[in-house]
């Protein structure tokens, strides 16, 4: 099979491995272009686009494009056309697309293709009208859920059996894997962290209810706490906060990491409260590993100091003994990697059906 496969040229010979005690073996990988894949990222400011070849390298530059999803009737449309033009400008031939994997926030039920969050559809299957727009197969699933799945296949929860995969960003996601595998739970809803109550605060989560989780340990209110902060006097290397979310939190990232102690405090005092919510899930599910990743992850160390302190304090420690806690060396690219390795475990499956 192997000799077929490199006979027709899907598959190359890459060299030799290390010796392990006798002769070094032959190493061989799929041929980098022989597909490709188109790798969306959404999250509910931006959409970053990216063609990928068979080895995860992005083939050219990453295009990102301003796309608010709330209260955006048009954010299909829009994105439907964004997808179609890059393909365009990317200059592949669609007949080597093998399909579309786009991670989006939101309750998405990724069977029947659809966002009950964002992208109204009349209750119509998002990758069906996706895939009308540009003629390729389309698969959609919950940003976090893409991003664990990365760190299954490729990052810090490969050959892990039990993981929990923190997404830090404008909400607090949470990609479970279990005995190995991607848990997307009943209706593929599981894994919607940011949405613990944990606080009294009477603060209103973007789900219409009150002290959720997300309501003080999201990037976004990171930065609105640095504003308001900053606004009364507060002493600190950032002079001024940006009303953008991603242009905030990525000066907020870069002040902590240079040393300054208002930036610190703020990532701390987040920290400390995925931590509790992180106690809960030690209690209930006794991961291996916990890995932090997405946008937030680019802070580094900083995040696990007081995210192992509250775990210290409400959690039995004999349950979390064995929990490590890890930064993702994928950061930021963790969805688009998860988009991709989306697409190539649906890919088989949709090439059968097709036959």
């Amino acid at each position: 099979m192997l000799n077929e496969l490199i006979s027709e040229g899907s598959v190359v010979e890459t060299g030799l491995a290390p010796s392990t005690g006798g002769r070094r073996p032959l190493m061989y990988s799929i041929k980098p272009d022989i597909l490709y894949i188109v790798s969306v990222a959404m999250d509910q400011f931006v959409t970053r686009i990216a063609i990928m070849d068979m080895q995860n390298t992005f083939i050219s530059s990453v295009q990102t494009i301003d796309l608010p999803l709330a209260n955006n009737p048009a954010a299909l449309q829009i994105l439907s056309e964004a997808i179609k033009t890059a393909i365009k400008e990317s200059g592949v031939d669609a007949k080597k697309i093998a399909g579309v994997g786009i991670g989006m926030p939101g309750f998405v039920d990724m069977q029947k293709g659809l966002n009950y969050s964002f992208l109204e559809s009349g209750q119509k299957n998002i990758s069906e009208y996706i895939e009308n727009v540009i003629g390729i197969p389309v698969w959609i699933d919950n940003d976090s859920r893409l991003i664990a799945l990365a760190e299954l296949r490729f990052g810090a929860a490969r050959n892990r059996r039990n993981a929990m995969v923190i997404n830090i960003g404008w909400g607090i996601g949470l990609g479970l894997v279990l005995d190995s595998e991607l848990f997307r739970g009943n209706n593929g809803f599981a894994g919607e962290f940011s949405h613990i109550p944990l606080f009294s605060n009477g603060k209103i989560c973007s789900c219409g209810k009150s002290g959720c989780l997300e309501t003080e340990s999201s990037l976004a209110m990171v930065a609105e706490k640095a504003k308001a902060a900053l606004k009364e006097g507060k002493v600190s290397s950032l002079q001024e906060i940006s009303s953008n979310y991603e242009q905030a939190t990525d000066a907020i990232i870069q002040a902590a990491k240079r040393g300054d102690k208002f930036s610190i405090e703020l990532l701390s005092e987040a920290g400390y409260n995925i931590g509790r919510g992180a106690a809960i899930l030690i209690h209930i599910l006794n991961p291996e590993v916990i890995i932090l990743s997405g946008r937030g992850s680019a802070a580094g160390k900083i995040w696990q100091a007081p995210i192992q302190q509250a775990i210290n304090e409400h959690c039995i420690p004999r349950l979390a003994d064995n929990t490590v806690i890890e930064i993702s060396e994928l950061g930021h690219q963790a969805e688009l990697i998860g988009a991709a390795a989306l697409v190539m475990d649906n890919y088989s499956k949709h090439k059968i059906s097709m036959n």
